[in-house]
């Protein structure tokens, strides 16, 4: 082969070899690792190497070569920038969005809803369920003074956050930050409890640390709408008399390891919670109240009752003397049972 052919050969090699690069970058780049969209659940922790990122972006069929990801991360200078998290990919992703959903830690949200009622305990258990907060780290973050302070609860809430985390749905995701989901339940409890909330509660003569107790309470009592302020005048009335609330879900709440089943050995021990042994309201929320038993705390119904009764049915019945709560009671208490029902 002469010089001149051998030139030919040489160029047209190179030919063929720079056709196949751009080929196969193109490929890499440009066509996904499937004709079909198949959603991929990818969870990365915290500290992950992007090495171990890529080998499982290549498993689950989301790239299409490991070693490509890595180089391509690395020249556009988004190493360092790949953040922790779950994300929800499908495998007609291109890598460049893939590289960009990892950038911009556009991680998978979870619709989580926190009932009504839920203490504190109750609320980081669920989140931990979830896989989503550790209970440990949502439990002593909320019982920070120095957080307290931080969100400008001090006035409202007791050593810890208990009735202050409101009841809602919310948008979180794994390995959340505690301090970023208590935030988010607080700025919602905010926007009920605002200044109106404490300016009628200080026209009823309580605090607002008062208010959040005693709506706490009246969320234990009863689930209906309707009954919420017929509950709130009774324990107005009480308090304003001077006669113990006699609540049984307060008396619950002082009871370590309650095992459902309250006795009369529980009423008769004495607890701070215990409010058929002590005047006034216990000296924490028992829950979080809802916003229905939050406005009920400081607009009690216009009624003149002191007592209730449970209905058997998740309704109530209301007594404003001793005599006609008696009554109540043998109706709907001891008479069904006699009979047996």
């Amino acid at each position: 082969m002469g010089p001149s052919s051998r030139s030919k050969f040489i160029l047209l090699s190179s030919g063929l070899f720079l056709l196949f690069f751009i080929s196969v970058i193109y490929w890499l780049l440009f066509v996904p690792p499937s004709k079909t969209a198949s959603t991929k659940v990818i969870f990365i922790k915290k500290g992950t190497h992007l090495k171990k990122v890529s080998e499982a972006l290549e498993q689950e069929g989301i790239v299409k070569n490991r070693h490509f990801f890595v180089f391509l991360t690395t020249i556009l200078w988004k190493k360092a920038k790949v953040k922790a998290g779950e994300y929800e990919f499908h495998t007609q992703m291109l890598p460049v969005e893939v590289l960009d959903a990892l950038v911009k830690g556009q991680v998978k949200h979870h619709l989580v809803t926190i009932p009504e009622g839920y203490t504190l305990s109750q609320i980081a258990q669920l989140l931990e369920d979830l896989n989503l907060v550790e209970k440990k780290g949502f439990l002593e973050k909320a019982s920070s003074p120095a957080f307290i302070n931080a969100l400008d609860l001090s006035q409202l809430a007791g050593p810890t956050l208990e009735g202050c985390l409101f009841p809602d749905t919310y948008h979180l995701f794994r390995e959340m930050d505690p301090e970023e989901v208590i935030q988010m339940m607080v700025h919602q409890f905010k926007k009920v409890f605002g200044p109106d909330f404490s300016n009628r509660a200080s026209d009823l003569g309580i605090s607002g640390r008062e208010a959040v107790v005693l709506a706490s309470i009246i969320e234990k009592e009863t689930p209906l709408s309707e009954e919420k302020p017929l509950i709130s005048a009774v324990f107005h009335n009480r308090l304003k008399k001077k006669i113990p609330l006699q609540s049984d879900p307060t008396v619950i709440y002082g009871i370590k390891n309650f095992n459902g089943n309250l006795t009369k050995e529980h009423l008769l021990r004495r607890t701070p919670y215990n409010t058929y042994l002590m005047l006034g309201l216990p000296p924490t929320p028992i829950c979080n109240p809802g916003k229905e038993s939050l406005l009920a705390a400081v607009h009690p119904a216009p009624v003149p009752y002191l007592y209730f009764v449970s209905k058997n049915d998740g309704s109530h019945s209301f007594s404003s003397d001793i005599e006609e709560h008696n009554r109540a009671v043998w109706k709907y208490q001891k008479y069904p049972r006699k009979r047996g029902l």
